[in-house]
C-alpha cells in the first residue's frame, strides 16, 4: 500500500462519512466520476473492496470499517504535521475545525463572526454534535482542533479552560399557573410533566445533578435530543423544561416562553474551551483559543443579564 495517496484517503473518508459518492463529490468539489476513480484506485492498492454498492446505496465493508480507522489516523497526523510547520512560520491561515455540543450553536457563530473579522485568513469548519458523548468521540478520533463544551471529558487527557458562566433555568409556557408564584420552591413543580433532554447530554446531567442535590423526583413525560423540539413542546403546553439560558433568548424576548424563577436557580455551570493535551495547536487554533478566553464571557454576560433580570422581575 506504499502507493496510496493522501488524496485517496481524503476521498475515501468523505465517502465513508456521507455514505454517498454523489454527496462526497459535492462536499469535496469534485465530480462523481473523479470520486469513484479515487476509491477504485485505493481499493486496488489495498487489494480489498472497501465499500458495498447496491444501486445508489453505499455501505462500508468490514475491511472498509477497519481501514477507515487507520485512514483517519493518517490524515490527523498529516494535519498535526501541517500545524507544526505553520507554528514555525507563525501563519494564521488554513482550516480550523471547532467541535461543539448543540447548545453552544446559539452563541459560538456570533463569536466566530467577530473572530473572522480579525483573522480573515482562517477558514473555520464547525462540527455541531447532538450531545456531549458524540463530541467526546470526535475528540478521541482527533477530528477537531478545539471543542466548546460544558464538563470536560474525564476519559481523555485534555486541557480545559473555562471562559464563561453557563446558566440553566426552568421554562414554562406564558399562561402557566406557576408564573403567578413569586419564587416557587422546587417542590411546587412536582405535579407538572417535564419535557427534557436525553441522557448523556450536558443539559440532562446538569438537571439531574440539581434534582439529586434537592432530593426532587420530577415527572418526566418526554425525552428529546433537540433543544428546538423541546422549546416547541413547552410552547404547546406539553410540560415544563430545564434548558440552557443560551438556547432560549429569542423565545424569552418575544414572550413565547417564560422563566420560572424557581428557588435555587439559575443553576450555574461553566463553558470550557478544550483540546487534547497531545495535540499541538496550530496558530489559528491558538488564536481562536485566546479570542474566546478574552471575549467569550463579556459576550455571554451581555446576552444573559437582561434575560435573568426580566425573569426575576416577572416572578
Amino acid at each position: 500500500m506504499k502507493n496510496v495517496t493522501f488524496r485517496q484517503l481524503r476521498v475515501f473518508t468523505e465517502v465513508a462519512r456521507q455514505l454517498s459518492f454523489a454527496r462526497a463529490a459535492e462536499h469535496l468539489h469534485l465530480t462523481p466520476p473523479a470520486v469513484t476513480m479515487q476509491v477504485k484506485e485505493l481499493e486496488s492498492q489495498v487489494g480489498l473492496p472497501l465499500f458495498e454498492r447496491s444501486g445508489r446505496s453505499v455501505a462500508l465493508t468490514t475491511a472498509g470499517e477497519y481501514y477507515l480507522v487507520y485512514a483517519k489516523r493518517l490524515l490527523a497526523t498529516l494535519k498535526d504535521a501541517d500545524d507544526a510547520m505553520a507554528r514555525f512560520q507563525r501563519l494564521e491561515t488554513g482550516l480550523l475545525t471547532i467541535g461543539m455540543v448543540s447548545t453552544a450553536k446559539y452563541f459560538v457563530p456570533r463569536l466566530l463572526a467577530r473572530f473572522r473579522q480579525e483573522h480573515s485568513g482562517i477558514d473555520v469548519k464547525l462540527q455541531v454534535m447532538q450531545n456531549r458523548e458524540q463530541l467526546v468521540e470526535l475528540m478521541h478520533a482527533n477530528e477537531v482542533d478545539l471543542a466548546i463544551m460544558g464538563r470536560p471529558p474525564r476519559e481523555l487527557a485534555t486541557r480545559a479552560e473555562p471562559f464563561a458562566a453557563h446558566p440553566f433555568v426552568f421554562v414554562a409556557p406564558p399562561d402557566h399557573p406557576l408564573l403567578r408564584v413569586g419564587h416557587p420552591p422546587l417542590e411546587s413543580l412536582a405535579p407538572y410533566p417535564f419535557v427534557v433532554r436525553e441522557p448523556g447530554s450536558g443539559t440532562r446531567n446538569a438537571m439531574e445533578g440539581f434534582f439529586k442535590e434537592h432530593r426532587f423526583e420530577p415527572c418526566i413525560s418526554m425525552e428529546m435530543s433537540s433543544n428546538e423540539t423541546i422549546k416547541q413542546a413547552v410552547m404547546a403546553g406539553m410540560g415544563l423544561s430545564f434548558l440552557s439560558l443560551h438556547t432560549i433568548g429569542l423565545e424569552l424576548r418575544t414572550g413565547l416562553l417564560h422563566l420560572l424563577d424557581v428557588q435555587g436557580t439559575p443553576v450555574m455551570r461553566s463553558w470550557n474551551v478544550v483540546h487534547l493535551l497531545s495535540k499541538l495547536l496550530s496558530p489559528s487554533a491558538e488564536a481562536f483559543r485566546y479570542f474566546i478566553l478574552e471575549e467569550g464571557e463579556a459576550h455571554l454576560v451581555a446576552h444573559d443579564t437582561p434575560l435573568l433580570s426580566a425573569g426575576s422581575a416577572h416572578g
